[in-house]
């Protein structure tokens, strides 16, 4: 049987951070990632300040210089005919002022290749986790399945679950999250850009007659969700895919030669939108962070963020404990202590966000004459946007890099 001290399951950005973070202190680590390599298509592609600084504090900064990204630095909503602007980030604290629009796949090749120059890292890719270990009540391991169908085991003094909004680990170890209400189911779409059109900037919003979508202008194309009425998925594809380019088109004034290349619904991804939080992210031997713990709406693309601001908390946390093997159920307990308030606001903001601008826009409620009050008062109040944009871009109790991983 295998042993490691940590195994982290999953190699999201929670995954791969912690497992460098662990890696850096001398914590044997094991992190367990079921897909064959990172590249998969509209995950959260947002590199947000704090995690940005983060990045120069673990001496990764010129690395991640070095990818490929787009900044954005402001972000508008189209509502009907009126431009809102909803934060300006070019006067919050700090070296970074912007949010970098990187595909997620080199942001967690970056942490990979920084993680596997430390001794005491390993990665197993195309292995997937199938239970967990248990003894008197505390989780001691995980057993997993490989890509040739090879059955094993691991023990570790802790299991981490990074594994996502869906977790199988959370759900092995009988941790249910209370969910909150939702308005809204989204399709993820790629529409081809022009290379000679006009950019109207990093990220955008609109909504007109019922229609709500954001768009990510990503170069060659425009990444785009696309939001319908929670559960309405079936009923709105029965209406033939030639219904759905000429809505996207007319929402955003894209002409029939780019919505064309929206070839079947086969090319229309729905994301099930679920929102909710564990009251208790550990039992003995288990943590949960990210998604696992508290599962965000895709509203302000924050989830990623938070993600890593967790895994840095939990590193920081847990690696002297894990070192002399001491760590403990109060150990897990102070790491939810830390992040709960960050996850909490940002979840209530979303469900504010849900209810005051999603929802309406969706029952056709919203347009230029009709605007909620939180965005009247930024067009009032301009100041208001930087506020915003460093809740959204440093956010609640951002974590700085232990001392122990600084490169």
């Amino acid at each position: 049987m295998e042993r490691t001290t940590c195994c982290v399951v999953g190699g999201g950005p929670a995954g791969m951070m912690l497992g460098l973070l662990l890696a850096r202190a001398g914590v044997e680590v094991t992190v367990l990632e079921k897909h064959k390599d990172f590249l998969r298509d509209f995950r959260g592609d947002t590199v947000h300040p704090s995690t940005l600084r983060l990045l120069d504090e673990l001496g990764l900064g010129e690395r991640f210089a070095r990818l490929p990204a787009r900044r954005l630095d402001l972000v508008r909503a189209h509502i009907g005919d009126t431009v809102v602007t909803l934060s300006d980030l070019r006067r919050i604290p700090g070296p970074h002022k912007y949010i970098a629009m990187v595909p997620q796949w080199d942001f967690l090749d970056l942490l990979a290749s920084a993680a596997a120059e430390e001794p005491s890292f390993t990665l197993r890719m195309r292995t997937a986790v199938t239970g967990l270990l248990t003894e008197g009540g505390r989780v001691t391991g995980v057993r997993y399945e490989d890509a040739d169908g090879a059955t094993g085991e691991i023990r570790a003094d802790l299991t981490v679950a990074c594994d996502g909004r869906d977790s199988l680990v959370r759900e092995l170890a009988g941790l249910r999250p209370e969910f909150f209400d939702v308005p809204m189911d989204v399709w993820q779409v790629k529409v081809p850009a022009r290379p000679d059109g006009a950019k109207e900037g990093a990220i955008f919003f609109r909504a007109k007659g019922g229609q709500f979508a954001a768009t990510t202008d990503r170069g060659e194309y425009y990444q785009t969700s696309y939001l319908i009425k929670k559960g309405t998925d079936q009923e709105l594809r029965a209406n033939g895919i030639e219904w759905f380019r000429d809505r996207l088109g007319d929402l955003f004034g894209w002409d029939e030669e780019l919505t064309g290349a929206i070839g079947s619904w086969d090319d229309v991804k729905l994301l099930d939108v679920t929102m909710g939080r564990l009251r208790r992210w550990y039992r003995p031997g288990l943590l949960c962070i990210g998604d696992s713990a508290h599962i965000m709406s895709p509203t302000g693309g924050v989830g990623v963020n938070l993600a890593v601001q967790d895994a840095v908390a939990a590193g920081r946390i847990l690696a002297g404990p894990l070192l002399n093997g001491s760590a403990c159920v109060h150990d897990l307990e102070r790491v939810q202590k830390r992040r709960l308030l960050p996850a909490a606001v940002v979840q209530r903001s979303q469900i504010a966000e849900h209810e005051a601008v999603l929802r309406p826009a969706l029952d056709g409620r919203l347009d230029s004459d009709r605007l909620p009050a939180p965005m009247r008062l930024l067009r009032r109040v301009p100041a208001l946007r930087t506020v915003t944009g460093y809740l959204g871009g440093i956010g609640i109790r951002p974590e700085h890099a232990p001392a122990f991983a600084r490169g």
